[in-house]
């Protein structure tokens, strides 16, 4: 916003971008006319007082050569008086010479006369007819910008209405996911604390159970090491519940380390959903030194980091006396970020609750890349409209420019003719002063110094007295 002082009344107030480039144009327009008017106006004075000079040049040569050719015919009739006859034809011959002079003199006088006016006419002609050009092309180029810029107002003003509605009403489909979301999460937890209340009632048995694991192993671990239980597990269940499912035994020990097991699983179009590193700790009952589950958790988070894993999960028998570890899943999150401690009885469940979870933010996660990728067109856009806005700023940076250098080229062209009017001024002066020099001529100041020359006009002056006699 800008603030205008009313120069009537000396009340403010506020324009808008818009409002105040159009008053600049008016001015600058107003301006652009006047300063082209005060230099037409100059520019025929110029040519004006070039013609008048001109004029008074050429009277004045006209004056100098008459004034000689009366001054010659002057001497040649004195010479004519003085001579016999044939000093008279020869004086009659030089007087026709000096006559057929006089008049090409007066023919080359009236055409360098032409010549002048047509120059000067042409100067003005070109002069005027420079300004025109310039004067119109300035002006359809300031109307082809100001059409350009209310085009892309307009079109600015249609697009960013479009895009506003556009993302609000994506914003509002989404808040109603956020909200449908919110529901179905708070249905999932209210079902999952369900299941665990009614969990409760035979935790006491699982615990029983687990702590006579060891010696007392059931007919599906006969044989087998705890890895070999939790692999047997999950493949009875990978063909129906994980169709898509990776797991492996991590055999990549290029690092130093490798955990037991790796878990990725992926949706229909082959993005991974969640991806989890296994590590299965079991020892005997009449193993000296007992290990505890909080040894193996660092090198854990290590491994899981190492292979790009999103989650870390100790499978443990360890400690199994331990309340904390046989209540259940135990978030280690605090010491090492999204890993769990659980117990074999929470294998599968763990993998499952893991990657619902997963799906859900799977779900937000394409919202919310979707809505970036909207912010991202709206950047976009304001980054052309930028850059537009740039390139019209460097456009009527340059036209400005070229305003400015026709303007110098106008105020050149006056002081090349303020120049020609100097010259001609210049040489008036000079022709002044050599017909001052002529007027100050006379037979003394010719004959001053010069016998011969006195006596010859001595013998002249005798020779009309020597005929009166």
């Amino acid at each position: 916003m800008h603030e205008i002082i009313c120069p009537s009344c000396g009340k403010a107030f506020k324009i808008d971008e818009a409002g105040y480039a159009d008053i600049a144009k008016q001015v600058r327009d107003s301006e652009f006319d006047k300063l082209l008017r005060e230099r037409l106006d100059l520019a025929e004075q110029d040519k004006q007082k070039a013609l008048e000079l001109a004029q008074e040049k050429a009277a004045g040569e006209l004056q100098r050569k008459e004034a000689a050719q009366a001054s010659a015919m002057q001497e040649l009739k004195a010479k004519l008086d003085a001579s016999e006859v044939a000093q008279r034809l020869a004086v009659a011959e030089a007087l026709s010479a000096v006559e057929k002079e006089r008049d090409a003199l007066t023919n080359e006088l009236a055409q360098v006369r032409q010549e002048k006016q047509a120059a000067v006419e042409l100067a003005q002609e070109k002069a005027v007819s420079q300004l025109q050009q310039t004067a119109a092309a300035k002006q359809a180029e300031i109307q082809a910008l100001q059409s350009k810029l209310d085009s892309s107002e307009v079109a600015k003003t249609l697009a960013v209405t479009e895009a506003l509605s556009a993302v609000e009403k994506e914003r509002d489909e989404l808040k109603g996911s956020l909200v449908r979301a919110e529901l179905e999460k708070r249905l999932a937890e209210q079902a999952l604390k369900d299941k665990y209340e009614t969990q409760i009632k035979d935790r006491d048995d699982a615990i029983e159970r687990l702590r006579d694991m060891k010696a007392k192993l059931s007919t599906k671990m006969i044989g087998e090491t705890l890895e070999q239980h939790c692999e047997t597990e999950f493949n009875r269940l990978r063909a129906t519940a994980f169709p898509r499912a990776y797991f492996e035994k991590d055999n990549d020990a290029r690092t130093g380390s490798k955990g037991d097991f790796i878990f990725r699983d992926f949706d229909d179009a082959g993005t991974e959903i969640v991806s989890i590193m296994f590590e299965m700790k079991n020892e005997s009952e009449t193993t000296a030194t007992k290990h505890r589950n909080e040894d193996f958790l660092k090198e854990l988070d290590k491994d899981r980091t190492e292979k790009g894993c999103e989650y870390a999960i100790l499978v443990s028998l360890l400690e199994p006396d331990s309340e904390l570890y046989n209540t259940g899943i135990v978030d280690v999150s605090h010491r090492f970020q999204k890993m769990y401690v659980i117990r074999p009885q929470f294998f599968l469940q763990m993998i499952t609750l893991l990657r619902n979870a997963a799906l859900n933010s799977l779900m937000y996660k394409s919202e919310l890349a979707l809505v970036r990728a909207q912010n991202i067109d709206i950047t976009n856009f304001e980054a052309d409209l930028e850059k537009f806005k740039g390139a019209f700023g460097r456009n009527y940076r340059i036209a400005s420019e070229k305003f400015t250098a026709a303007i110098k080229e106008i105020d050149k062209s006056i002081a090349a003719l303020q120049k020609t009017k100097d010259a001609l001024l210049g040489t008036d002066n000079q022709l002044r002063l050599a017909n001052d020099k002529a007027q100050d001529v006379t037979l003394k100041k010719l004959t001053r110094g010069n016998p011969t020359m006195a006596s010859k006009f001595a013998e002249l002056k005798e020779t009309p007295a020597a005929d009166e006699r």
